[in-house]
């Protein structure tokens, strides 16, 4: 968070009223008895409940064919189905959602007005980065997806975990591995910049956390649509972000208080990935908030959230006396509502990755700017 998401934390939805999960140590406890089980390869692969046949039915139970190899290694939909165990795991990871967590490191080292281009401080920066992407956002990609199994046995039952590719004991060994690896890395990176209080380890253990409760049961903040997406907004921005800052200055209330409002950002980021599971979240009870609110009006909950806070974020660096970077966040900000209009709000499921490719360049280099703007 901060580090798994921070640090570590796009894409994941809500609430099961009929499944409940035992806690992760308790995976071998029985399935509730709604539900019909087959296994393979020690795996409870789901099968809708009599009242969701007509779900189940639609979905398909084989990957799409000609599916692609470099989709698969970044863990997105259309990937190629693979027998390659590493390559299996690393899919598990999600490769593709490391970025926005390297990028919020990028942006708290720029903010502390600390980080020099030496060898010690690029060094810093890239063991905080392996911290927060493949280490802590891998863990919280992967446990999501143990307990999205569910789910995915409806809307995608080809994926890893629900189609038996592998196995419950691989996938436990993997959670507690990059779990251990990101904290670990967190308490070097605590001595190494001569910290009297473990600010990063403590960071690292905050994320992991809301990590774990925001896909476990019984919290399962995803339940959710609002607190689970505010959790993952902030996990993929606002504690990367203080991991970065910590460790080359000091965190102050400004800077917490402008990446809480970029959190809300990240709320409507990810409600962007909700869209294409509402089939799945509906048979299962889960209050995403296209299913809450239906997808007309989740459309403009989500581009409302994103644009709202950047414009927010504008007036408040205009009125701290910085109308340059103001403006330029401004200036980012309008290519972002163009695409809006000209993908997502058309289609927010067809248009998903070309409004995704589209317009989130933008917004990230925003960050960048506002990173630039509280170091000066």
């Amino acid at each position: 968070m901060a580090t798994s998401h921070l640090l570590a934390a796009a894409s994941s939805t809500a609430a099961s009223s009929a499944t409940f999960r035992p806690p992760l140590l308790s995976l071998r406890s029985p399935p509730p008895s709604s539900l019909r089980l087959n296994r393979r390869r020690h795996f409870q692969v789901v099968r809708a409940a009599e009242t969701d046949k007509e779900t189940k039915a639609n979905a398909p139970e084989k990957a799409p064919a000609g599916g692609s190899s470099f989709n698969q290694l970044l863990g997105i939909k259309g990937a190629k189905q693979e027998n390659d165990i590493w390559k299996i795991r690393l899919q598990l990871t999600k490769p593709v959602t490391w970025p926005p967590l390297v990028w919020g490191v990028l942006c708290g080292a720029a903010a502390s007005g600390n980080f020099h281009w030496t060898v010690e401080d690029v060094a810093k920066s890239i063991v905080c980065m392996i911290m927060s992407g493949p280490c802590l956002t891998g863990y919280t990609q992967t446990i999501n997806d143990w307990y999205d199994r569910d789910i995915d046995a409806i809307n995608e039952p080809y994926r890893p975990i629900p189609s038996g590719a592998i196995s419950e004991n691989e996938v436990i060994t993997q959670i507690w591995a990059l779990l251990l690896a990101g904290l670990g890395l967190g308490a070097l990176l605590d001595v190494w910049a001569g910290h009297d209080f473990p600010i990063i380890f403590y960071l690292a253990v905050g994320g992991s956390l809301l990590s774990y409760i925001y896909s476990a049961p019984p919290l399962k903040l995803k339940q959710n649509g609002w607190i689970g997406n505010f959790a993952l907004g902030a996990s993929y921005i606002g504690l990367p972000w203080w991991a970065g800052q910590a460790l080359f200055g000091t965190l102050t209330p400004d800077i917490v208080v402008l990446t809480s409002l970029y959190s809300i950002a990240g709320l409507g980021i990810a409600i962007v990935n909700d869209f294409k599971s509402v089939e799945g979240d509906r048979a299962l009870g889960l209050q995403s908030l296209p299913v809450a609110f239906g997808m007309e009006t989740a459309k403009w909950i989500c581009v409302g959230a994103i644009d709202i806070t950047q414009l927010s974020v504008a007036g408040y660096l205009f009125s701290s006396g910085k109308p340059y970077y103001a403006l330029a966040l401004l200036g980012l900000t309008i290519p972002q509502v163009v695409f809006q209009f000209q993908y997502f709000l058309k289609d927010p499921v067809k248009y998903d990755v070309k409004y995704q490719a589209s317009a989130q360049p933008f917004f990230v280099l925003g960050l960048l700017v506002t990173a630039l703007a509280t170091s000066h």
